[in-house]
């Protein structure tokens, strides 16, 4: 029956485009022909069209069960944009009043209505269901279908209620659509559609045009401020985790000359909206926002996506950075990775039902698979959405720019077959990696497994290595994952093959960030210092300290030194943006250091890398505006600490930051409340006339640390350099 229909003409009719893209017309003409349908189309691929125009050509009404209330808005707009019938599409959910509910449903059983939209939760409620028994509908399209799933980033009970309610008010073809379904993702929306026999079409996930990076986590704020920099005018989003940091993220852009906003579900609507809508507007060039940004988002030429904190899953990953290059245009894809923020993850997961647990520990390991690996990202990420990646190199990821030393294989992988053959297939990975190492953990005791032969065959190699032979080995194909019981390994055909006649396969160790980190963290602050001027700075600084009678450790602290020889700051303002250095600081003591900073840069013709000098947001947070406001009321030190909800020990941190970068604060009332004259007289003589350094280790050691408490100490020195350097 659809063979005979001209679907390019009602194309060009409805949406004024000439053809189709992709394989959008044959899932067209599946579902003109009554058949249920599940579509896997990449973010930008044309989705939505897939039902829009078939529901334009059939009797009756299409019901569309999509999650997002903003994105039913915009799609019922879009399409009464090009109809003449103001009623051809509408939306039921709880935004609307009684009047509009009454309307809606008046243009429904007229027969204008050939689109209707609705939130699975409207779905659900007894009078929609006792409405929707009197239409005819033509068919129902389930849009962001993974939510159906435990096993899809974005799970939605209610989504698993929508096949019961289908059958109650009346069968009719299904068609369920998502931009991003793993093969266990699939098989669960298929399964609990009751559509198994569904044609499947599925477009390619690969995106040639976007670049994958991963990089390891040390001064992130730094890096992202430095690659805007170098990409001025173009549109790129930053997804964070918490709102706290999407928050303080957005000012230190701004503070640092970068046209940025703020997004998250914490905000109100408008401002929401508002932020978004200059976005796309092109008022600001970038948006920082936790996940809750994106969905529906069309901005075709976003050109950088990166991720601050790396997401809970390769789906979420996936589908966050499918938001880049949209036009087929560049789009870089740049994610910061920490093991520690994965050990976070794993900390807010705790308490909830184990069966959630264990998917969200195995969805986390999946992307520390992807972070840690050294193979083609993109060859790996495909291989998460169940598609080869034949190329050898992609050419378009750091692995494939950069690549490691590789190591022959072969006889690592046979060692781990015969590991998941031995435990009888019926394993994840980390219980496999347990057994190679001979790691008697308590699930290994509890299967006896270090009783096996194999156990400790691979202990010449540590964890890291052995989840590298086995990433390696998914994307050979020669190990399986278990759909059903996700997770669990078992041997494929070929490598039951590859463990009779095993040949030379070449590997490459996975990167290790956590050490990447450590060389990153140690050279963060020498490694570009200039030590001539370290050098003269230090001599100055003796100069001041002697001429003013003071110890050097009062003026500015080596920190703050090492940042002035690597930034060379030349100005008031640039001095007080180097650490330790407030306003106060500056003003009494940076002048001479300026001069001095200056002339070495003239003498020596240096460029100066001050662009890439993090401009802080304010030196005094608000927390610690209000520890001083507190102070200045005189407020027990112990009672302020209890009521910012911290530790003594971070109170006093903070207070030595403040009063190290330049501010008085006067805490005489309560070091007299808690401890006696003698005692505080001769810390502070201490520091005033014995101290070379101000380190507390050395101050206790010099007066004797049984009789002085370091938390004393170090609260004397606090009203020490206020008095004395501020």
């Amino acid at each position: 029956m659809t063979k005979h229909i001209d679907l390019n003409a009602y194309l060009k009719r409805h949406f004024g485009f000439d053809t189709f893209k992709g394989n959008q017309e044959d899932i067209i003409r599946n579902v003109l022909a009554g058949n249920d349908t599940f579509v896997l189309m990449p973010t930008g691929g044309g989705k939505s069209l897939c039902y829009q125009l078939p529901a334009l050509i059939l009797e009756g009404t299409a019901i569309v069960i999509s999650p997002l209330i903003a994105l039913m808005k915009n799609q019922v707009d879009a399409m009464r944009a090009f109809s003449e019938e103001e009623g051809v599409a509408h939306f039921l959910n709880s935004s609307l009043t009684k009047a509009a509910v009454t309307q809606v449903k008046e243009d429904v059983l007229s027969g204008k209505t050939r689109l209707l939209y609705v939130a699975p939760e409207s779905l659900t409620k007894e009078d929609n269901i006792q409405f929707l028994k009197q239409v005819k509908i033509s068919f129902y399209a389930v849009d962001e279908a993974h939510c159906i799933s435990e096993w899809g980033h974005d799970f939605r009970p209610e989504y698993r209620r929508i096949r019961p309610i289908i059958n109650e008010i009346g069968e009719a073809p299904v068609i369920a659509l998502t931009a991003t379904a793993t093969p266990k993702v699939q098989h669960d929306i298929q399964k609990t559609l009751g559509m198994l026999q569904a044609h499947v079409f599925k477009s390619s996930f690969n995106r040639p045009n976007l670049y994958y990076e991963v990089r390891p986590k040390v001064n992130a704020s730094r890096e992202i401020i430095r690659i805007l920099k170098d990409s001025p005018g173009k549109s790129a989003i930053i997804y964070c985790l918490s709102r706290k940091k999407v928050e303080e993220l957005a000012e230190m852009l701004v503070v640092n000359g970068i046209k940025a906003l703020a997004y998250h579900a914490g905000m109100d609507a408008s401002t929401r909206s508002g932020n978004q809508d200059k976005f796309l507007h092109e008022e600001v060039d970038v948006i920082v926002a936790t996940i809750a940004f994106g969905m529906g988002i069309d901005k075709p030429d976003v050109r950088i996506v990166m991720h601050y904190d790396i997401p809970k899953s390769l789906e979420g990953y996936y589908q966050e950075t499918g938001r880049a290059g949209r036009d087929g245009g560049e789009g870089r894809c740049i994610a910061f990775y920490s093991y520690k923020d994965i050990q976070k993850l794993e900390k807010f997961m705790q308490g909830k039902p184990l069966a959630e647990q264990e998917i969200g520990r195995q969805l986390l390991f999946e992307t520390v698979a992807y972070a840690e690996t050294s193979l083609c990202r993109r060859k790996l990420l495909l291989h998460y959405f169940g598609e080869q990646f034949k190329e050898d190199n992609c050419d378009s990821c750091d692995n494939c720019l950069h690549p490691k030393e590789q190591f022959e294989g072969q006889e690592a992988i046979v060692k781990m077959l015969q590991v998941v053959a031995a435990i009888k297939e019926k394993f994840k990975a980390d219980h496999v990696v347990d057994v190679l190492v001979g790691k008697a953990t308590t699930s290994v005791k509890a299967y006896t497994h270090e009783e096996l032969d194999v156990f400790g065959v691979g202990k010449d190699e540590d964890a890291k290595y052995w989840n590298a032979v086995i990433r390696h080995s998914l994307v050979e194909g020669l190990i399986i994952k278990e759909i059903e019981n996700y997770g669990l390994l078992r041997i494929s055909e070929k490598g039951q093959a590859y463990q009779k006649e095993p040949y030379p396969i070449w590997l490459t160790r996975n990167h290790d960030y956590d050490e990447l980190e450590e060389e990153n963290r140690s050279g963060a602050t020498t490694a570009a210092v200039d030590p001539q001027l370290f050098t003269m700075l230090k001599d100055l600084r003796r100069k001041i300290a002697k001429k003013m009678n003071l110890p050097p450790f009062v003026i500015f602290q080596d920190p703050s030194l090492e940042a002035m020889s690597t930034y060379y700051p030349v100005t008031m303002d640039e001095l007080q943006n180097m650490p330790g250095v407030g306003a106060g600081k500056a003003k009494r003591f940076g002048a001479e250091f300026l001069k001095l900073i200056e002339q070495h840069v003239s003498d020596n013709e240096l460029d100066r890398p001050i662009d890439l000098v993090v401009k802080s947001v304010a030196n005094k947070s608000k927390l610690k505006i209000s520890i001083i406001q507190s102070i200045d009321r005189k407020v027990p030190l112990d009672d302020i600490a209890e009521s910012k909800g911290i530790e003594m020990n971070d109170l006093l941190k903070e207070l030595e930051s403040i009063v190290y970068s330049g501010t008085r604060v006067n805490i005489d009332y309560h070091i007299d409340q808690v401890m006696d004259e003698d005692h505080r007289d001769d810390i502070f003589l201490y520091f005033k006339e014995d101290a070379e350094t101000d380190d507390i280790a050395t101050a206790l050691e010099e007066l004797g640390e049984d009789e002085y408490a370091e938390e004393d100490v170090r609260m004397v020195r606090i009203k020490f350099i206020s008095e004395v350097g501020n």
